[in-house]
């Protein structure tokens, strides 16, 4: 007979594919989660989430986040305390553990698992020095019974009087769950419950209101070293002669013991003025498309061998029948990811027939989560946020613009995103030119590396950056204990103070 090995376990990021089926199998008649807000969940407070695991399939998923009392003890709904699911209202001064979801595989409910994740939560809530546990509950047999009792309110008072088995609420009840009130539109599509909760907390007797707060401890110091690189456009005879130029540029930043090097948008255009011939710009499109698995080869030996993790600017690349703008990251541990331009610009559509990508995601990397919006996507405040609600704290814009008006609609929209979003926003351009190139003959930049603009950092939220029209690069420590900190009592919290209840940003591609 095998043995059953069950164990509960930090959800990690391999885990959101179980999750996702998971989570469908559970609610067959409620939207599931998408990939975006599992990674939202996981990037915000990933202490905070676990599986539960059997014979190593993920049978279990439990997922919390910090939050003020304040906020957690009012009436409020699923959507405005979870960040529309995404976890983005985590507070990680917050007093409370507020779990907004424990579900369970229905073939292994007698395994005893929600007990398990519920004892793990109350370590964390004692680890941590938090004042207790606060959640609404469903109370999925309410439907069975919605006709035998006056309201909502009588279905619960006569649980407690045992009147009436509600195996969920009496579950909550035994492990020393409190009811404080009744969550109404909680979750509109939880028909069970008719869209109801139980608010219900729990208090950890080993700590009072009065209690110091021993789990503010001072902010561990770490800083991540981005470079960004202002890369001169010039005729070149071969791609071994590109390789070299680009190889200059990752050694330089690898001496500097650097964790990022941004290179522009569209920089391996460089390649066309190999054959030193002007085409009709689909032609030269196409032929850039050849040499996208070389590029890709290019630099991902490059991140390994230089130990740097680099975002190679963008390039054409044939997806299907489709000619996308695509940025490919290449992180220093060997994987590679990648992130196509949402908005081709009107000249990018009229002279190379490039489509737009519809897919958004953060990065994980060895020094957080990262996102890439490329060039003209950053003009869109609502990418941004949909990156930022998945954990994001670095936004890299390789971008590529002919003159001034361009390039400052990029970097003040850049600005206005690392301000928004209290987060570090990295620009790199190129400069130079390339005569026989359609729609890429001049060039303007003055990369940088932006900030929010708040006491903590740079006086006019730059960071760093160079001189225009010049071939260099923008180097810039970034403190991540201090983003963090602004985030919670900066002069202004922009994230902290969203209104759930009143707008979100919803991704609409089901299929990612």
């Amino acid at each position: 007979m095998k043995k059953k090995n069950l164990v509960i376990r930090p959800a990690l990021f391999s885990d959101i594919p179980s999750i996702m089926s998971l989570v469908l199998k559970v609610y067959r008649d409620m939207p599931s989660y998408s990939e975006e807000m599992l990674r939202g969940q996981l990037s915000h407070f990933p202490e905070g989430h676990f599986v539960a695991e059997m014979n190593g399939k993920v049978v279990g998923y439990s997922a919390s986040l910090l939050i003020k009392g304040e906020k957690a003890l009012k009436p409020h709904n699923w959507k405005q305390i979870t960040g529309g699911g995404f976890g983005a209202t985590h507070d990680p001064e917050g007093d409370y553990l507020y779990g907004y979801e424990t579900c369970i595989d229905p073939e292994f409910r007698r395994h005893r698992i929600g007990q398990r994740f519920y004892n793990t939560r109350k370590e964390l809530v004692k680890f941590e020095r938090l004042q207790g546990i606060v959640f609404g509950g469903r109370i999925p047999n309410f439907h069975k019974k919605r006709n035998k009792v006056k309201s909502v309110q009588d279905y619960v008072d006569q649980v407690i009087a045992k009147k009436i088995v509600d195996p969920t609420l009496n579950f909550q009840m035994r492990n020393g769950f409190e009811i404080i009130g009744i969550l109404q539109d909680y979750i509109p599509s939880d028909r069970e419950s008719g869209g109801f909760a139980v608010h219900l907390v729990w208090k950890n007797s080993e700590v009072s209101s009065e209690t110091p707060n021993l789990k503010k401890l001072p902010k561990r110091q770490n800083s991540v070293r981005v470079v960004a690189v202002q890369y001169q456009q010039r005729g070149i005879g071969s791609f071994a002669e590109f390789a070299q130029m680009v190889e200059y540029f990752v050694d330089v930043t690898a001496d500097y013991k650097a964790d990022f090097v941004l290179f522009p948008e569209l920089f391996t255009m460089q390649l066309l003025s190999i054959q030193n011939e002007q085409v009709r710009p689909s032609e030269a499109i196409e032929h850039m498309t050849k040499y996208t698995e070389r590029v890709k080869d290019l630099f991902h030996g490059l991140s390994v061998k230089y130990n740097v993790n680099i975002i190679a600017g963008s390039h054409p690349t044939r997806v299907g029948e489709k000619v996308r703008n695509v940025s490919y990251v290449m992180l220093r541990d060997g994987s590679i990811h990648e992130q196509a331009k949402i908005h081709p610009t009107p000249d990018e559509r009229y002279w190379w027939n490039i489509e737009g990508g519809d897919s958004l995601k953060v990065i994980q990397t060895d020094c957080g989560p990262i996102g890439v919006l490329v060039c003209y996507d950053s003009e869109f405040p609502e990418l941004a946020r949909h990156l930022v609600n998945q954990g994001m704290q670095i936004l890299f814009v390789p971008f590529l613009t002919d003159n001034r008006q361009g390039y400052c609609r990029v970097k003040y929209c850049c600005q206005a995103r690392a301000v928004e979003n209290q987060i570090y926003v990295a620009m790199a351009g190129n400069v130079g030119n390339l005569p026989r190139v359609h729609n890429l003959d001049i060039q303007y930049a003055q990369s940088c590396i932006l900030t929010p603009c708040d006491y903590p950092f740079a006086r006019d939220g730059i960071a760093a950056d160079t001189t225009p029209n010049v071939e260099m690069v923008a180097i810039a420590d970034l403190r991540m204990d201090t983003l963090k900190e602004a985030r919670v009592s900066g002069a202004v919290q922009n994230l902290k103070d969203r209104r759930h209840d009143l707008y979100s940003v919803n991704w609409h591609n089901k299929k990612n």
